[in-house]
């Protein structure tokens, strides 16, 4: 028989459902597999097992949420009143906010039960997680390489199976990041799909939450206990066509599609490495192969936006308000951003702001004719822990970044939803992750051909060692 963590967090909500399992059980089991493994994959900050346990107690299998009763995990950038949340920083590691932010309360009246909050970066800037408050986050796969970031705790979790889905954040890259890394499916919704109440902590609309998991099918039911406005948010994607959901979409054929490609890299003069190339050229095949138009493109961004979304970026970093006594805590990056974010006028903010609404305006009216577009998810499979990060000197760590993940914040300035799937491996088995992206507020139709993808070739049942 196969364990529980052996199941998608679907196949759990059905086991549920039938009487076959108790939430109970499932945060059981998977608190003993968090005790035991988490620390060596860097994947919770804080556990929340007895609070899990207690709200697993009041679910039972007739429940009609779709998901109740399935364990989740929360990235510890989001406030979650009365459990510590730290923002990966030891500026904050006492925090108890008083307050949840709305994507948590929807995890909470969708039924899902936390097991408490994962491994972030520091105020989740860097695409690496090695933060102070806890061990640095490692992909499953080969623990002397990182998990990604700045979701990459959630993504250890799924990937380490001590949770069957996790929440995630992207303003850069950080959910599909991770999941390239940890051979699991990241999706990054359109802007304004979940809503950012309370704080709205990004004016300029880069960052959204969203889902890593293992299966399409996964992702698409947890966007689907997230998704939607609040009252009082700035800007909101419509919802699926026809009063359908997203999961209802994974059963739907999505057509002879015209798919874009390019794989010259975005933000970085880098040569990509001959693994993604190939992840990439196999994923190319395959959708021709399943009757799309797969068509070459160039890339859609100019030169010049680079420079625009570093200074959004540097100014984003400088929000954060840190009393002057704890600013020795923040990590040298950290510091070398904000510095670099409050040196920029207001004027040169705004200014900033509208050249970057005018770059991705160029290059949505430049993809308008393509279903989607797809791209390499990252320059290189994996890198060592410690291997991006340079505390001596922060300005070389942001370029390491940079050329480590070219593509990805292109579809953070466009706003629109993209996807990273698992569809390669290295002669190492290391997991190696493509990206499509689709016009904002298409999920539909990309959760459709990722689905569409998955049956063709299918990474279900690959799993680390230690699994």
């Amino acid at each position: 028989m196969a364990d529980l963590h052996d199941l998608t967090g679907l196949e759990q909500a059905a086991a549920i459902r039938r009487g076959e399992i108790s939430p109970g059980d499932l945060c059981t089991h998977y608190l003993e597999r968090i005790d035991r493994l988490s620390d060596s994959v860097g994947a919770f900050i804080t556990v929340t097992g007895e609070q899990a346990l207690a709200t697993a107690a009041t679910i039972g299998g007739d429940d009609p949420r779709p998901l109740a009763g399935t364990p989740v995990a929360i990235k510890d950038l989001n406030a979650t009143a009365g459990v510590r949340t730290t923002f990966g920083s030891a500026a904050l590691r006492d925090f108890v906010p008083k307050v949840s932010d709305e994507v948590v309360l929807r995890m909470e009246r969708a039924g899902l039960v936390s097991l408490g909050k994962t491994n972030t970066p520091e105020f989740g800037s860097p695409c690496y997680t090695e933060p102070d408050v806890a061990p640095p986050a490692r992909t499953p796969y080969d623990l002397s390489c990182s998990a990604g970031g700045s979701s990459g705790g959630s993504a250890a979790a799924v990937a380490a199976g001590l949770v069957p889905w996790a929440h995630g954040s992207d303003g850069g890259g950080s959910i599909r990041i991770p999941a390239s890394l940890c051979g699991l499916v990241g999706l990054k919704p359109s802007r304004g799909r979940i809503s950012g109440a309370p704080l709205y902590g990004d004016p300029i609309g880069l960052a959204t939450s969203g889902t890593l998991t293992r299966t399409v099918r996964d992702s698409a039911a947890l966007l689907d206990g997230l998704a939607g406005p609040a009252v009082g948010d700035p800007a909101w994607a419509p919802p699926v066509p026809n009063g359908q959901t997203y999961l209802d979409w994974c059963d739907r054929d999505p057509g002879r599609l015209r798919i874009a490609r390019f794989s010259t890299p975005v933000i970085a003069d880098v040569d990509v490495d001959p693994d993604c190339l190939a992840a990439y050229e196999a994923a190319s095949a395959l959708l021709a192969d399943l009757g799309h138009d797969v068509e070459e493109v160039p890339v859609p961004l100019p030169n010049d936006a680079v420079e625009v979304f570093e200074v959004c970026w540097a100014v984003l970093s400088a929000l954060t308000p840190i009393p002057a006594e704890d600013q020795h805590l923040l990590r040298p990056l950290t510091r070398w951003l904000a510095a670099r974010g409050q040196a920029v006028s207001g004027p040169e903010f705004g200014l900033a702001v509208s050249r970057l609404r005018r770059f991705a305006a160029g290059a949505l009216t430049a993809l308008a004719p393509y279903d989607t577009v797809l791209t390499p998810t990252l320059a290189r499979p994996s890198v060592p822990v410690g291997g991006l990060r340079d505390d001596d000197h922060p300005a070389r760590d942001f370029d390491n970044q940079k050329r480590f993940t070219p593509y990805t914040s292109a579809w953070n300035v466009t706003g629109m939803p993209a996807v990273s799937l698992p569809l390669h491996w290295t002669a190492h088995g290391q997991p190696v992750g493509v990206m499509l992206a689709a016009r904002p507020a298409e999920e539909h139709l990309l959760l459709a051909l990722a689905a569409q993808v998955e049956a063709a070739d299918p990474w279900h049942d690959r799993h680390p060692a230690g699994w």
